[in-house]
């Protein structure tokens, strides 16, 4: 993406407002998705008379996933518009599917190349990551070893012990270790998007437990002396030292 996204909804051209609201402009920021008319979206997208939608951006975004039938799903996945994309993930998520089959099913999701699509994966996958959790702490440690960044960022974000625009992963914040052995991997990745979220990880998991990320943190900076590992510890322990 080489377009410059404006910094305030009524700072976004019309033109560029209408051809994402055709659905044939992916967006660059969170403003151009949150400035979108989403039941026309979905109106030029599929030709039908356009939904309904109101309330909250994650509500909205459910409520016409939740609503497409398996043809549209198909084109929905594919589609140029990342927003459209992103209907398929909570779409996906509404399917009755066995879990790891489902889980397996958001893989192409989390890979995706816009920002905005790996967003809205881990977001619409989390309701079942959570009724499933001993489940998909096993088949996402599998993940962590992905070449694909996105795949390896999905792992620690979809299960934060408390993650944003999202309920809490109360198994999680209770006793964080049991997700330890998906974040550990990662915690000198290569990558500085995955670095983010395992450094968000142990932030989440600090609040409730701030000893056990002191623990943590002192042994991988001993068992892991690169650069990577020295990032990832600062911001994970950084409300600790907002703390004292």
């Amino acid at each position: 993406m080489t377009r410059k996204g404006a910094r305030r909804m009524a700072e976004i051209p019309p033109e560029i407002l209408a051809q994402l609201n055709q659905g044939t402009l992916p967006t660059v920021n969170l403003v151009e998705g949150l400035a979108m008319d989403l039941g026309a979206l979905h109106r030029s997208v599929f030709g039908e008379p356009g939904l309904v939608v109101e309330g909250g951006y994650l509500g909205r975004m459910k409520t016409v996933g939740e609503s497409l039938t398996v043809d549209q799903f198909h084109l929905a996945k594919n589609h140029v518009s990342d927003t459209v994309r992103g209907w398929a993930c909570y779409s996906l998520a509404a399917r009755s599917l066995a879990f790891p089959e489902l889980l397996e099913s958001f893989r192409a999701f989390a890979a995706d190349p816009h920002f905005g699509v790996r967003e809205w994966a881990w977001l619409a996958a989390r309701p079942a990551v959570t009724e499933n959790l001993a489940e998909a702490l096993e088949i996402l440690r599998d993940w962590t070893a992905s070449d694909d960044e996105g795949i390896r960022r999905f792992a620690s974000e979809v299960t934060r012990p408390r993650g944003v625009w999202c309920a809490h992963l109360e198994p999680l914040k209770a006793e964080p270790a049991r997700g330890l052995h998906l974040i550990e991997p990662l915690r000198s990745d290569p990558s500085k998007y995955v670095r983010d979220s395992v450094a968000n990880w142990l932030n989440d998991a600090s609040k409730a437990h701030p000893d056990w990320v002191r623990e943590v943190t002192a042994r991988w900076s001993k068992e892991s002396p690169t650069k990577e590992t020295a990032y990832v510890v600062r911001r994970a322990t950084r409300s600790l030292k907002e703390a004292r």
